[in-house]
């Protein structure tokens, strides 16, 4: 090989010039601000229409846990009910407000409260979970009951207003 045969002709790029040309742009392709502001809307009103549709109860919005129809009528067999459960953090709420002025007979009363609402609370989600247990075998001989019980005990621990999805219309207060 002569010498004039390996000559190049340029100089040799330096390594930035190289690594930059062998890199490709991981960012986003360029758009305008209101091509951005379209797209952020479009994203909103998706994520509000699911969140509605979720909160409507809609089949398809459900994530797996929620769906099908024995979890609809555990559901609605929880809604259809009231339980001391429901009732549990605002109870927790008044005990700790009363464990603030140190009078030893307001202490001892808000403890008995406490662990009264707590043991009813267990027998009464007991009572329940082997209740609904039978209805479910009557209702949906052939459906597997494996965490059904807990499903619909843990529904019933949550306040009315902030379960989710939405209890049905027939179960929801009348205003």
């Amino acid at each position: 090989m002569t010498e004039d045969a390996a000559k190049k002709g340029r100089p040799t790029p330096s390594r930035k010039d190289a690594e930059s040309k062998r890199k490709v742009s991981t960012l986003a392709p360029v758009i305008g601000k209101e091509a951005k502001k379209r797209e952020k809307a479009v994203a909103r009103d998706r994520r509000v229409a699911a969140r509605e549709a979720y909160m409507r109860g809609d089949e398809n919005a459900l994530p797996l846990r929620d769906r099908g129809p024995v979890r609809r009528f555990v559901r609605d067999e929880v809604d259809a009910r009231r339980s001391i459960g429901e009732f549990f953090m605002p109870v927790i709420f008044v005990v700790l407000l009363l464990t603030f002025p140190q009078i030893p007979v307001l202490l001892y009363a808000s403890y008995i409260l406490l662990y009264a609402v707590i043991l009813y609370a267990v027998i009464d989600g007991f009572i329940f979970t082997r209740r609904l247990k039978k209805k479910i075998v009557v209702k949906f001989p052939d459906a597997n009951l494996k965490g059904l019980a807990m499903y619909g005990w843990l529904r019933s621990t949550q306040m009315r207003r902030l379960r989710a999805p939405k209890p049905s219309a027939q179960f929801q207060k009348k205003k």
